[in-house]
């Protein structure tokens, strides 16, 4: 589905991904992991159109989209979720999805539009809450969310734009056992209609989620294999995982 080939992005002097080359294949949850600063979120920006490539081609569904604007990539079916919440926080949540759905459907909220298609809007805004665990709370302020809540509307707002591959980066940055188990639910939830390239450092999360993992240090790719064989791995036990790491 996804396949970057020789990919570089350099910042001055500083080479955040060097050369990296991996695929991403339909259906699968594939993580990408390495320690901070290993150029991850560098990555996840190339893919997502919000940082451009000094070389190499990105391919999504088999179209070079290495040059295209981000919200073409979005049209295409690719969507992204960031390491810090980004969504309209003094609105409600169901307003927050029904904006995420109208910027895909083409609606406008025009008085003059048949009520019909503005309903249709909102019951999708409401079907998509159902989905990532809010539902009930449709009428809350986005900004009084609890985190993880705020992280599954994160969720919700890339769906809306009916992706086939959502980027998430750091889904869950910042949140306590109960609110990653919640999040974990989720994302075994939506797996089974979308392709997921996940960056996490919740290596518990990364393991049960993930079918391929990919080793992100120093900007380069060093191992992408099944999570038992990242497990055993010597370079990524060493860069990464540690040397206790159990297999």
């Amino acid at each position: 589905m996804l396949e970057l080939k020789n990919v570089s992005k350099r910042f001055g002097g500083v080479v955040a991904t060097d050369d990296v080359t991996l695929d991403v294949k339909r259906g699968e949850v594939h993580a990408l992991i390495g320690p901070n600063g290993a150029g991850k979120t560098t990555l996840i920006g190339q893919i997502s159109g919000s940082l451009g490539s000094d070389s190499g081609a990105i391919l999504f569904e088999g179209r070079d989209i290495t040059h295209a604007a981000q919200h073409d990539r979005v049209r295409s079916g690719l969507a992204r979720s960031y390491q810090i919440t980004s969504m309209f926080k003094g609105f409600t949540v169901l307003d927050n999805l029904a904006l995420a759905v109208q910027a895909r459907s083409g609606s406008s909220f025009s008085f003059w539009r048949p009520v019909l298609e503005e309903t249709l809007l909102f019951d999708e805004a409401r079907t998509i809450a159902r989905e990532i665990g809010l539902a009930g709370r449709e009428a809350a302020i986005a900004a009084s969310l609890a985190h993880g809540e705020q992280r599954a509307l994160e969720v919700g707002l890339a769906l809306a734009t009916h992706p086939r591959l959502v980027l998430l980066d750091e889904p869950m940055a910042g949140m306590g056992p109960e609110e990653s188990e919640d999040m974990i639910a989720l994302l075994k939830r939506v797996r089974a209609r979308v392709t997921l390239l996940l960056v996490e450092h919740d290596m518990d999360a990364v393991f049960r989620l993930a079918d391929r993992i990919s080793v992100l240090v120093s900007g380069r790719l060093i191992a992408t294999d099944a999570p038992p064989a990242i497990r055993a791995h010597p370079e990524v036990r060493k860069a990464y995982l540690g040397e206790d790491a159990t297999a």
